[in-house]
């Protein structure tokens, strides 16, 4: 009988550190989509707000602390990490397992910002893009959210099928700005 053996997205490519910038591998509890009912925005932000202590993220936002956050997804949709939802959730809004679908990594360092600057098309500086901000993008040709989690922190989800493409092209990024160093 073949025996199989659960790994995670970036189970042989993770940690990883080039210069100051560091990339590992999170591994929340649950990743669970949440999407609001049509004109229950409201509602189910209270209901997540009772069953987790967080309302429904504003768009570009991020609402939480490390160990559950609710991170904006789209209109009406937060992606929750961490804890295993509450499925009174289900009374406003459609929940959603996405666990096995996502892998997130942290970026971390003085120079992660110029990381980022290489590969995502939008100012992730502390000026304009502070703590708990989040954005939808492209890093490289690959969808991920961005959300800055600490002032030299950055949190990346990306479909599980592009962990590798992921940490590639973020390690080739850092070694270019380690290169100049």
């Amino acid at each position: 009988m073949v025996e199989l053996i659960a790994k995670t997205p970036c189970e042989t490519l993770l940690p990883l550190t080039v210069g100051d910038v560091s990339l590992t591998e999170e591994l929340p509890v649950s990743l669970t989509m949440i999407t609001a009912r049509k004109e229950r925005f409201a509602a189910c932000s209270d209901l997540l707000k009772s069953a987790h202590g967080m309302a429904m993220p504003k768009p570009n936002r991020a609402t939480g602390t490390a160990a559950s956050r609710a991170v904006w997804f789209g209109p009406g949709q937060a992606m929750l990490l961490g804890p295993t939802p509450n499925w009174i959730l289900q009374n406003e809004a459609t929940v959603v397992d996405q666990s096995d679908a996502w892998t997130v990594v942290k970026l971390e360092g003085a120079e992660a910002e110029g990381v980022l600057a290489r590969l995502v098309p939008v100012d992730l500086r502390a000026t304009t893009f502070k703590r708990g901000n989040t954005a939808r993008t492209m890093l490289g040709h690959m969808t991920v959210s961005v959300t800055r989690v600490g002032e030299q922190v950055f949190q990346i989800m990306t479909f599980r099928s592009m962990a590798k493409t992921l940490v590639h092209d973020l390690q080739r990024a850092m070694e270019s700005l380690a290169a100049r160093g």
